[in-house]
């Protein structure tokens, strides 16, 4: 059987495995919600992003990766990440 992992990317699900069938659930509700096949155009619902909160937590692994960052992450700066994404404006000149 294959890790469990979980992986993020621009405040959105990129890649995934579990073996719990209550993710199956999960990700089944967060499917119907919609979602787009790029996780750059996907733009989470406030449902979606719980959805993704219950299955950090459901996972069997400490760490999640934040593949935009290349870093791994606590359960709970990984949760904090997803729910504040998106809300902070850019500055990509820092001034």
């Amino acid at each position: 059987m294959e890790k469990e992992h979980l992986t993020l990317k621009w405040g959105t699900l990129k890649s995934w495995n579990f073996n719990n069938p209550k993710a199956k659930i999960l990700f089944k509700e967060y499917n119907e919600i919609g979602s787009s096949a790029s996780a750059i155009m996907q733009h989470d619902t406030q449902r979606q992003k719980e959805i993704i909160c219950e299955l950090i937590d459901l996972g069997d692994f400490e760490k999640v990766y934040l593949d935009w960052d290349g870093k791994e992450v606590s359960k709970e700066e990984a949760k904090k990440y997803l729910m504040e994404y998106g809300s902070q404006p850019t500055n990509p000149l820092n001034v």
